[in-house]
């Protein structure tokens, strides 16, 4: 069955597509990659094959996009690029990242890492510098290669080996958007009439939500992303005048000279994470932005996109939490959730202040969209089977995972979660480092041309594997040793102070960056892919 419909563009110009079955796709496939692939992939089950298809049928009759981890070939693509189509990429990291889960996660460099206003503030923006850095330069490779940040791995990784990081990229982003429930329902339950409001009903809202925009598609998706910055900039600002009175900028860090040395060193390693932790997923949300688009464009805007919302997000919690210690109203609410602190914040608004925390709370449906619509896509690297279920489904799966999940151990869960996906962080540095060294080393060559992207998907093509997995388990042996979280700090990180340092993001990249270039070659002499 297929319809002519027309497309509006990211940029604001239309395209003509003929929507089919599998996607949105034009007329003609001229390259035949899709029937090519249809004809290699296993024969799934014919009555779930045949369900399957309706369901993906009834999406497209809905509009919605249909289309999984095909690749977007250039005349798929957004016909025109305009400035506004530049503009939508400062525009979308704004958006996604100016939430309240990065205001909680400033709060520990004060609360728990007892570190000064200025040490926290200067670890959280150059740690989030750092870690914008890696996301933005793979943001570039959307436009470039057309595939999904998943499948671009699959140039390194090779095939199977590849699933294992498409697993822990599941794993990590189900858990952030879990993260993010938790916070919604403390905020929304905090504002609510003596806590009438449940916290389950603020993670039922957040998830309802970003399920439906997530399904929708990258149109849905660009558009919201588009003018959602805008309440957080003015909520985040109105949060700043009306608490900053209360912010304690003269108490110095905790501990002696080693202990805040490695305080300060876990922190930065932290806000490392938190922005890093987007490489995985950057590509996804400009796949259909056309290969002209500039490199140097995309990655600078994303790089400020980033930057300005770490900036404005870290500040404000690391300004809330530096006041716990000397005003017991901060003290209270930031016992009852880092969410109520948040509120707290906004106590002197009174009514006007509980509007904009709620303002602050739906904030983070734009910064759990990301994650759960990248989920999607993702599902269907896993494998043949995989691929054959459209991604709305996969994206339901995922919401329902996050949002069991967060209901079922909301009072305690998004703490253990916040330890777990902080280890989770260690793996995205050693696999940046493992893609870098494939780019720089084994295909010099003018950008994106030493990549062959009509083989995405075929296994026989891509690296065996051997080398990057190797290096990648060498890396995690590094990160283990080096890694200093609440319930475990490895050998090596013990020896910094009384809670030692976490280094697991440098040394596991670093381990993993020694070993992998003369693996790769041995592997390229005896196997020749």
């Amino acid at each position: 069955m297929s319809s002519e419909n027309t497309i509006p563009a990211v940029g604001g110009a239309t395209k003509e597509f003929e929507i089919h079955s599998s996607g949105l796709l034009p007329p003609h496939n001229d390259e035949g990659i899709t029937s090519s692939r249809e004809m290699r992939a296993p024969a799934a089950p014919r009555k779930l094959a045949s369900c399957l298809k309706k369901v993906e049928n009834q999406l497209v009759e809905y509009s919605l996009e249909a289309r999984g981890i095909e690749r977007v070939q250039e005349h798929e693509r957004i016909p025109k690029l305009t400035w506004i189509s530049y503009l939508q990429v400062f525009l979308l990291w704004m958006s996604v990242n100016l939430a309240a889960n990065n205001i909680t996660l400033g709060m520990l460099g004060p609360a728990v890492y007892g570190l000064s206003f200025m040490d926290s503030a200067l670890c959280a923006v150059f740690g989030a510098l750092v870690g914008s850095i890696s996301s933005s330069w793979m943001a570039t490779w959307g436009p470039i290669s057309g595939i999904r940040t998943m499948a671009f791995g699959r140039y390194t990784m090779g095939w199977w080996p590849s699933k294992l990081i498409v697993v822990l990229n599941l794993i990590q982003m189900i858990g952030y958007c879990l993260i993010n429930c938790v916070v919604c329902g403390q905020i929304l339950s905090a504002v609510s009439p003596n806590g009438s409001l449940s916290v389950a009903v603020g993670i039922v809202i957040i998830a309802v939500i970003s399920w439906i925009i997530a399904t929708f598609g990258i149109r849905v998706f660009h558009y919201y992303e588009r003018f959602a910055f805008l309440p957080q900039v003015i909520a985040v600002s109105i949060l700043f005048g009306v608490s900053c009175t209360k912010f304690d900028l003269s108490t110095p860090s905790q501990g002696d000279t080693r202990t805040i040395i490695g305080n300060r060193l876990s922190f930065f390693s932290l806000c490392v994470s938190a922005a890093i932790t987007y490489t995985p997923l950057a590509a996804d949300f400009f796949v259909y932005y056309p290969e002209r688009t500039s490199r140097l464009k995309l990655f600078s805007l994303s790089l400020l996109g980033l930057l300005c919302s770490f900036t404005l997000a870290f500040l404000c919690g690391v300004g809330l939490a530096s006041g716990i210690t000397s005003h017991p109203e901060y003290s209270t609410a930031y016992n009852n959730g880092q969410g109520a602190l948040i509120v707290e914040g906004f106590g002197p608004l009174h009514t006007f202040g509980k509007f904009c925390s709620v303002i602050v709370a739906l904030g983070l449906i734009a910064n759990a969209i990301a994650p759960t619509y990248s989920a999607g896509v993702d599902f269907q690297v896993l494998g043949r089977y995989a691929e054959k279920v459209p991604r709305a489904i996969w994206n339901t799966l995922g919401v329902v995972i996050y949002t069991v999940c967060a209901l079922v151990g909301r009072s305690h869960l998004a703490e253990i979660f916040t330890n777990f996906l902080a280890l989770m962080g260690y793996w995205v540095a050693i696999w940046i480092g493992i893609i870098l060294e494939e780019r720089f080393i084994f295909r010099r060559g003018t950008t994106g041309h030493a990549y062959n992207w009509l083989i995405w998907d075929d296994p026989t093509k891509h690296p065996i594997g051997i080398a990057a997995l190797i290096a990648f388990l060498v890396g995690w042996a590094g990160a283990i040793l080096c890694m200093a979280q609440v319930w475990y700090i490895g050998p090596l990180a013990g020896l910094v102070g009384v809670y030692g340092a976490d280094m697991g993001n440098y040394v596991g990249f670093s381990w993993a960056a020694l070993v992998y270039p003369p693996l790769r070659y041995l592997e390229l002499k005896w196997f020749g892919r």
